[in-house]
């Protein structure tokens, strides 16, 4: 279960987590409202289940109530990543002196939670993991011993010293919230340092869908469904949007997860997970396609199939079928093995598509296409 930001927000409240006043609105009038009781720039945030809302263009401040009442009519009924805007958080905006990222998550090498923190936060986090590792600390939690305070200080070594206190307070309460709402994931990026003390800016919670029940979880929904999910859902794939730019086809789930890792490994960023499943016809390959390549930021589409029940030539001709219905100038990267795989190939060379021999060799060339240096 992903939660909307103003539902996690709502829990680190009442975990005693602090966070800036503000409230959600659905409606331009409502915004000015609230702009108007906080008496104060403004910070207002699309509400959908999907990162890099920043970047899209879905969090924007507004000085004042009429402008807060004009830009909340610009997002509501917007898309961001292919999800619409219904809501929106509208907050005071806050004076930022430094941005941290601390965030509890599931190990499942390990079987026990693992906190997360560096002391740069904020929208490029993912790319201070890759270039600076060294700045991102992490510090596993076993489930039978909890949360004792030499963890704490091994998480917060990089953090300044004057913060360290007041930031294993901020981790404690979070780890209490994590474990009560039996989470995957609880993530505050950024956690600011202002004038006012550390403030959450930002909330993200994924709850476990298999979460015992109790009456913690009454009244917490779903965040809105992508419609390609909904639509793919419905066709019988198995599609996820993220947050890159390399659409990634295949079939099974474990080779599709695999395909992923590649792309990342190689310094690309997947844009989505599809699974077609075992025996796909070309109908459904085709299907596939047509869903995958509908989202607007794709730089370059992977599709990895391993033919066992699954025939290669069937996914050939599903690809060669839908090739002129695709975005143009999008570049497509296939890599078949197993059932009927030559003559898969063949169909593919016919229609002026080279399959790749290898994944790994199917990742590089996809990343290397994305970043337009292929």
């Amino acid at each position: 279960m992903r939660l909307l930001e103003w539902q996690g927000r709502e829990l680190m409240a009442q975990a005693g987590i602090p966070v800036p006043h503000g409230d959600v609105v659905r409606s331009p009038q409502e915004a000015r409202q609230v702009a108007e009781d906080i008496g104060a720039p403004v910070v207002l945030k699309a509400q959908v289940p999907v990162g890099g809302r920043g970047k899209a263009g879905g969090i924007r401040t507004a000085a004042g109530p009429e402008e807060a009442q004009e830009v909340a009519t610009q997002l509501l009924g917007a898309e961001i990543r292919s999800y619409p805007v219904r809501e929106l958080m509208a907050v005071a905006a806050a004076d930022v002196q430094a941005e941290h990222y601390l965030s509890i998550t599931l190990d499942r090498r390990r079987r026990s939670p693992v906190f997360i923190y560096s002391p740069t936060g904020g929208v490029d986090i993912e790319e201070i993991a890759r270039s600076s590792p060294d700045r991102v600390r992490q510090v596993p939690v076993p489930t039978l011993e909890g949360l004792l305070p030499f963890r704490l200080r091994r998480l917060f070594e990089p953090a300044p010293a004057a913060l360290r206190k007041e930031l294993s307070a901020v981790a404690a309460k979070l780890y209490r919230m994590f474990s009560t709402y039996e989470a995957q994931l609880v993530e505050i990026n950024p956690l600011a340092t202002t004038d006012q003390g550390l403030l959450a800016l930002d909330a993200k919670v994924i709850i476990d869908d298999d979460h015992r029940p109790g009456s913690q979880f009454e009244g917490l929904t779903e965040g809105d469904h992508n419609p390609l999910e909904a639509e793919a859902t419905e066709a019988g794939l198995h599609y996820v949007a993220l947050d890159g730019d390399i659409g990634i086809i295949g079939n099974g789930a474990g080779l599709v997860m695999s395909t992923l890792d590649l792309v990342s490994q190689a310094g690309g960023r997947p844009a989505n997970f599809l699974d077609i499943g075992g025996g796909a016809r070309s109908d459904r390959v085709g299907k596939a396609l047509d869903i995958v390549t509908r989202e607007a930021h794709l730089q370059a589409l992977l599709i990895n199939v391993f033919g066992g029940i699954t025939r290669c030539d069937e996914v050939a001709k599903g690809i060669t079928g839908a090739t002129g219905k695709l975005p143009q100038g999008l570049p497509v990267v296939v890599r078949l093995t197993g059932t009927n795989a030559p003559q898969g190939r063949s169909i593919l060379s016919e229609a002026g598509l080279v399959p790749v021999a290898t994944m790994e060799e199917g990742a590089a060339q996809a990343v290397s296409l994305a970043k337009g240096e292929a």
